[in-house]
């Protein structure tokens, strides 16, 4: 494979800025890539939008990414992955996808027969991926969905910290304080919130995302395909929907943190 072809960018994208986690898991991994991220925040949350109108969403991103010569194509979005990754894949089999779901696993192999509670979005909760997830391990542990959709727009208005946010989270987690051995955020926006809900539950939960996980598939598939950039180099580059260039700055400030 000529270098020219590796050289070539991955595309990244999120309903929002929360795929930022996700962004900075393949940075650390592979930082000799060109990373095109692209976050739908005119668009956001799609946690609450119907599973059609979140993959017509996916799929205009999908050809803006083209339109870049993009190698690869990273859905840093449990949603977006739940609603619209399989018919993607059909429709461009020519591209790598790489999708996001709830780490529901390494969750359960951290302790045998534990509380696992999950917190997504309810679109994520709702897809038949996820109900799949679910009856594969159910036997294994106990497993709590946990829809979190008002996260996702804490972390929008960049607030990671905030007393509100910890407020609601408290009124969330309520239930489970006592009980639950280990977290999966499934939602790449909360983990930009995970010092403030570990602050809740208390240090003794494991709390675990997808992001690494992501990272390493994409990192094999590249190399698979003999399109790892082994050249110095690597970039970032920042889009997004909504026009305002603090959308921007938040991207940026949240990819430093």
């Amino acid at each position: 494979m000529n270098s020219i072809e590796k050289q070539r960018p991955i595309g990244v994208f999120d309903s929002g800025v929360g795929g930022i986690s996700v962004l900075k898991e393949l940075y650390k991994l592979m930082p000799n890539e060109t990373y095109l991220f692209y976050g739908d925040s005119a668009n956001a949350p799609y946690g609450i939008k119907d599973t059609e109108e979140v993959f017509q969403l996916s799929h205009n991103i999908v050809e803006k990414f083209l339109q870049q010569n993009v190698k690869a194509i990273v859905i840093a979005c449990n949603t977006a992955t739940s609603a619209a990754i399989s018919r993607l894949r059909a429709e461009f089999p020519e591209i790598i996808f790489i999708g996001l779901e709830p780490a529901v696993k390494p969750a359960i192999y951290h302790k045998k027969n534990s509380e696992v509670v999950v917190m997504a979005t309810q679109l994520t909760l709702k897809e038949k991926k996820f109900a799949d997830l679910i009856s594969h391990y159910e036997n294994e542990a106990k497993i709590i969905p946990l829809p979190a959709s008002k996260l996702v727009e804490f972390i929008e208005h960049g607030e990671t910290n905030s007393l509100a946010l910890k407020n609601y989270l408290k009124d969330l987690l309520a239930p489970y304080k006592e009980t639950v051995d280990s977290i999966v955020l499934g939602c790449t926006h909360f983990p930009f919130a995970r010092d403030a809900i570990q602050e809740i539950v208390g240090n003794q939960v494991y709390i675990v995302d997808g992001a690494p996980g992501a990272a390493t598939r994409l990192q094999s598939e590249l190399k698979n395909n003999s399109l790892s950039n082994d050249l110095n180099g690597g970039a970032v580059r920042f889009y997004n929907s909504n026009p305002d260039p603090a959308e921007i700055e938040l991207s940026r400030k949240l990819f430093s943190l």
